[in-house]
C-alpha cells in the first residue's frame, strides 16, 4: 500500500489430528491420530516354532537444524495448527515428531504427532494437533533424532457455548524487514497474557533492496523483487529468522490474513500495481506461487488439503466474540480506480463493482446474522470508513456526500459492497460489530455510518459499527509535520473519524468484556535502535472503546488490567530459547 499512502499524503498536503507434507499441506482435523506405544507381541513358547525374523535396523535420522523457530495458529476448541521448518544437511524426506504437553518443561505430555518434511514443501512442517481440550494452554516442540526445536506456547479456544467474560488479543500489520527492527513484535511478545495475536497482513514485502527501506544489515533476501516460488520462499525464510518475530510466534497462537504485499503491491484478482507481465511473467502464476508459499510458511489451516485459494474464515471465542476474517485482495477484487481522481469516476458506485466475491459476502452476512458471540469482530485489510477531502451536500444517494475521496484502494473505491454490509446491519438491527483493519500504516478510530457527510449525512443517528485501524510494525506513515497537521484537518470533513495518529509504529491491544470492546493503541519508542526494541512510549498511548449495544466511540478511558494470575502465572510464557541437542 506504499503508493496509495503516498497518494493520501499528497492529497492531504494539497488540501490541508495429522496434517503435513510441507507447509502447503494441512487439514481441518481429518487424518492420522496421535502416535502411541503399541504393546510388544508375546514371544513364541513352542520350540518347533521358528524364531521371528530380526527387526530391521532403525535408520539414523538425518542431521537437521531448527533455524526458523516455531509457531502456532488458527486455534479451534479442540485443535490448533503447530508449525516449524527444518534445515537438513541433505535433501531427503525427514520424519518430524511434534510433542504437546501441559507444562513448559515438556514433562506432562498429552499427545504426539508425526509429519514428513520434504523439499516439495520447502521442509516446512505443519501439524493440526487434534484431540485437545477446549480453553486450555499447551506447550509444544518438534524433534528429529537428537535435535529439539525451541518450545512454544499455544492454546485452544473455549467452546462456542461456553460462557466467557473476557478476551485479550493484539492486532498488528505491515512489517517491512528493511525498514527497521521489529520492535513492535518484541513489545507484544512481552505482554504475556494475550489469548492470541491477529495479523492483518503485509507480513512480508515483495520489494528488492533499496526499493522500500534501506535499514543497515536488513537487506531483503533475495535482493531483487520476489516473483517466483523460490523467491517467495526465501523472503518468508528471512522474516522467520528475525528474533523478535520468532519470540512473538513462540508465545501466542497467531490468526493471520494476507494483504497485498504477500503477493505484490495493490494486488487484485487479475493483476497488481507492482506486477509487469512483460518482465515478470503471468500474474496468475505469480499469485499462485505467493498463495502456496504463504500457506507453507504460516501457521494457517487450509479449507481442505492443497486449497490455497480461499483464506476467509471464522473463529469463535466461547460465547464472547466471533471473529470473521475477510480477503479483500485476491478473492474477487476488481481493479482499483486511480487515487483521488477515481472518486469522480461513476464506475466507483457501480452496483456490480466488487471488492469481495458474492460467496464471501454471503459468508460474512450469514455470520453476522447467526453470530454465536456477544461481539462480532471483522478482521480485514483496507479501511472501511469513508475518508474524504471534500464533502458536498445534495449529491445523489449513491455518492453518499463524497465528492473527493482519497484512496480508491479502500472500501471508498467499492461503495456498493460497503453499503450492502452497512444496510444489512441497519435493516437487521445487528449491533456490537467492530471492524479491525491494517494496511495503511497509521492509527484510526472511526464510527461507521452509511452516510457520514457533514451537512447531509446521518451523524446524529446511531452509528452502525466501529472501526479500529492498527498502526504498522515498521512500514512508514506520514512525515513529521504533515502527520500532526492531517490529524487536525481530517475530522473537519470526516467527523466520524474520532482519533488518528499518523506516523508512529505500534499495535492495538483489544480487551473485550461483555460490557465493552476496548482498543488500546500502544506505540514503541524506536524501530531504529536495537537496544530500544520493545520499549513503549507511554505518552502516546490512546484508549478508546465502544459499549455493548452502542457503536459510539468513547475516548481516554483507563487502561485494562493484565490477567496476571489467570494467564501469565498459571500458564507462564516460554523463554525465547534456541534449538537444543538431546543430552
Amino acid at each position: 500500500m506504499d503508493h496509495k499512502r503516498r497518494a493520501l499524503v499528497r492529497a492531504l498536503g494539497a488540501g490541508s489430528t495429522l496434517a503435513l507434507a510441507g507447509c502447503g499441506g494441512g487439514s481441518g482435523g481429518d487424518g492420522g491420530a496421535p502416535t502411541g506405544n503399541p504393546e510388544t507381541p508375546n514371544q513364541p513358547t513352542d520350540p518347533d516354532t521358528p524364531p521371528p525374523s530380526p527387526e530391521p535396523e532403525t535408520p539414523v535420522p538425518p542431521n537437521v537444524r531448527f533455524l526458523h523457530g516455531v509457531a502456532s495458529g488458527d486455534p479451534l476448541s479442540t485443535q490448533v495448527i503447530l508449525w516449524t521448518r527444518i534445515t537438513p544437511e541433505e535433501d531427503v524426506e525427514v520424519t518430524v515428531t511434534a510433542t504437546v504437553a501441559t507444562d513448559p518443561a515438556m514433562t506432562a505430555v498429552v499427545a504426539q504427532y508425526q509429519a514428513v518434511a520434504s523439499a516439495d514443501g520447502d521442509y516446512c512442517v505443519k501439524v493440526d494437533a487434534t484431540g485437545l481440550l477446549p480453553g486450555r494452554w499447551y506447550y509444544y516442540r518438534f524433534e528429529v533424532g537428537q535435535r529439539y526445536s525451541p518450545v512454544g506456547r499455544t492454546r485452544t479456544f473455549p467452546a462456542s457455548w461456553k460462557a466467557i467474560d473476557r478476551a485479550r488479543f493484539a492486532v498488528v500489520s505491515c512489517s517491512n524487514f528493511p525498514n527497521g527492527y521489529f520492535s513492535v513484535y518484541k513489545a507484544v511478545a512481552e505482554l504475556g497474557d494475550l489469548d492470541f495475536v491477529l495479523h492483518l497482513g503485509d507480513y512480508i514485502y515483495e520489494y528488492g533492496a533499496g526499493e522500500y527501506g534501506d535499514f543497515p544489515e536488513r537487506v531483503p533476501d533475495p535482493p531483487h523483487e520476489i516473483v517466483t516460488r523460490e523467491d517467495y520462499r526465501r523472503r518468508h525464510a528471512q522474516y522467520k529468522t528475525d528474533e523478535d518475530l520468532q519470540a512473538l510466534h513462540q508465545q501466542f497462537p497467531m490468526i493471520a490474513i494476507w494483504d497485498d504485499h504477500e503477493s505484490a503491491n495493490d494486488s487484485w484478482h487479475g493483476g497488481a500495481e507492482n506486477h509487469d507481465p512483460l518482465t515478470e511473467g503471468v500474474w496468475e502464476q505469480r499469485k499462485s506461487a505467493a498463495r502456496d508459499v504463504y500457506f507453507e510458511w504460516m501457521p494457517i489451516r487450509p479449507r481442505e488439503p492443497g486449497n490455497t485459494d480461499i483464506i476467509y474464515r471464522r473463529f469463535h471465542f466461547g460465547d464472547l466474540l466471533d471473529l470473521t476474517l475477510l480477503d479483500t485482495r485476491l478473492d474477487s477484487r476488481d481493479e482499483p480506480l486511480p487515487a483521488v481522481a477515481g472518486s469522480l469516476d461513476p464506475n466507483r458506485n457501480d452496483p456490480d463493482r466488487r471488492l469481495i466475491s458474492k460467496a464471501q459476502m454471503d459468508f460474512l452476512l450469514a455470520g453476522l446474522d447467526n453470530a454465536r458471540g456477544h461481539w462480532r469482530f471483522i478482521g480485514q485489510q483496507v479501511m472501511f470508513a469513508q475518508l474524504n477531502i471534500l464533502e458536498i451536500p445534495g449529491l445523489t444517494p449513491d455518492m453518499k456526500g463524497q465528492l473527493l475521496a482519497v484512496n480508491m484502494d479502500q472500501w471508498d473505491g467499492y461503495t456498493a459492497d460497503r453499503d450492502t454490509i452497512l444496510k444489512h446491519l441497519e435493516d437487521n438491527r445487528i449491533d456490537n460489530v467492530v471492524v479491525l483493519t491494517g494496511d495503511i500504516h497509521t492509527s484510526w478510530a472511526n464510527e461507521l455510518y452509511r452516510n457520514p457527510a457533514v451537512l447531509v449525512g446521518d451523524l446524529f443517528a446511531r452509528p452502525l459499527a466501529a472501526e479500529f485501524v492498527a498502526p504498522s510494525v515498521t512500514s512508514p506513515g506520514f512525515p513529521d509535520g504533515l502527520a500532526e497537521l492531517a490529524s487536525v484537518a481530517l475530522p473537519v470533513v470526516n467527523p466520524h473519524i474520532r482519533y488518528t495518529e499518523l506516523k508512529t509504529h505500534g499495535f492495538i491491544l483489544v480487551d473485550v468484556t461483555r460490557g465493552r470492546a476496548q482498543a488500546e493503541f500502544h506505540y514503541v519508542n524506536s524501530i531504529d535502535s536495537y537496544d530500544l526494541r520493545g520499549q513503549l512510549n507511554d505518552r502516546l498511548t490512546k484508549v478508546v472503546a465502544v459499549e455493548s449495544g452502542s457503536s459510539r466511540i468513547k475516548e481516554d478511558l483507563p487502561l485494562s488490567r493484565p490477567r496476571t494470575l489467570r494467564t501469565a502465572l498459571f500458564h507462564p510464557p516460554v523463554e525465547h530459547n534456541q534449538e537444543e541437542v538431546k543430552s
